[in-house]
C-alpha cells in the first residue's frame, strides 16, 4: 500500500506541476501543491524504505520532473502554448513634432493630476502643474517630455 501511495504522490505532484506550467502560469496553488506532494512521496519513501530507496525516490523526482516538463513543451500541443512570433514594430514616441510648448488643447478626462488630452488633433498623456483639471477644460503645454506633457488650465 506504502508504494503505491507514493507512486500516487509523485504522479499527482507531476500532474499538479505540468498545470502550472501549461495552464496557469505563474507561482499558483497548483505549483505549491505539486511541490509539496512530491517531497512528502520523498520523505514517505525515506520512512518507510529507509536511505536506499529514499535517493532513489528523490533522485527519481529530480530527473522525471524536469524531463516531463520539458517533453512537455518539445511536444505539438506545447509548441502551440509557446508565443514564437518575432514582434519588430515600435510605438511613436516622440510628440514633439506634432505639438509645441504653448500649444492649446482640451482635457478629454479629467487630469487628476494625469490623464488624457487632445492637443493639435493628437490624443496624448497629459500632466498638470499641480491640482485636478476637469473633463473638457481648455489647457496650454507647459512643458513637452518624451511620453507625457505637461500642461496647466487655461484661465479665461
Amino acid at each position: 500500500m506504502t508504494v503505491f501511495a507514493i507512486i500516487l504522490l509523485i504522479g499527482l505532484g507531476l500532474l499538479l506541476l505540468l498545470i502550472e506550467f501549461a495552464v496557469i502560469p505563474g507561482v499558483t496553488i497548483a505549483g505549491i501543491g505539486g511541490f509539496i506532494l512530491l517531497g512528502i512521496s520523498v520523505y514517505i519513501a525515506f520512512i518507510e524504505y529507509g536511505t536506499g530507496i529514499g535517493f532513489l525516490t528523490l533522485a527519481f523526482v529530480l530527473i522525471a520532473s524536469p524531463i516531463l516538463i520539458y517533453s512537455l513543451f518539445q511536444s505539438k500541443t506545447g509548441k502551440r502554448m509557446i508565443l514564437e512570433s518575432l514582434i519588430d514594430s515600435k510605438v511613436e514616441t516622440d510628440i514633439s513634432e506634432k505639438i509645441h510648448v504653448g500649444d492649446l488643447g482640451k482635457t478629454i478626462g479629467r487630469l487628476a493630476p494625469s490623464g488624457k488630452a487632445k492637443i493639435n488633433g493628437e490624443v496624448v498623456e497629459a500632466v498638470s502643474t499641480g491640482g485636478f483639471v476637469d473633463h473638457n477644460t481648455e489647457i496650454k503645454v507647459l512643458k513637452i517630455l518624451s511620453n507625457k506633457i505637461i500642461v496647466e488650465p487655461v484661465n479665461k
